[in-house]
């Protein structure tokens, strides 16, 4: 079955980086779009980043020029490195991915928390 599981998460001052690591299984991880998506408590999960198969990258405007979404085909792992981080940045960070059959697959997340 489907596993992607998320780590790297942590506390940080407002300022500082983390780099959140993915790791899939269960998939031909090559062919497929990743993408990383956050949850801020009483708000709803939205996109960060995503990269396709062939390595394109798009990214939600509060985080581009901070945030990189990279893909290690070999380790079957997906990175999101994350600089100059803010306290809006603080929230559970999620893997995701989406089969041939347009099924949603998700990590169970990473809790990220910028401290001010």
């Amino acid at each position: 079955q489907v596993q992607l599981v998320e780590s790297g998460g942590g506390l940080v001052q407002a300022g500082g980086s983390l780099r959140l690591s993915c790791a899939a299984s269960g998939i031909i991880f090559s062919i497929r779009p990743m993408g990383w998506y956050r949850q801020a408590p009483g708000k709803q999960r939205e996109l960060v980043a995503r990269i396709t198969s062939g390595g394109s990258t798009n990214y939600a405007d509060s985080v581009k020029g901070r945030f990189t979404i990279s893909r290690d085909n070999a380790k079957n792992t997906v990175y999101l490195q994350m600089n100059s981080l803010k306290p809006e940045d603080t929230a559970v960070y999620y893997c995701n991915t989406i089969s041939g059959y347009g099924r949603d697959y998700w990590g169970q997340g990473t809790q990220v928390t910028v401290s001010s």
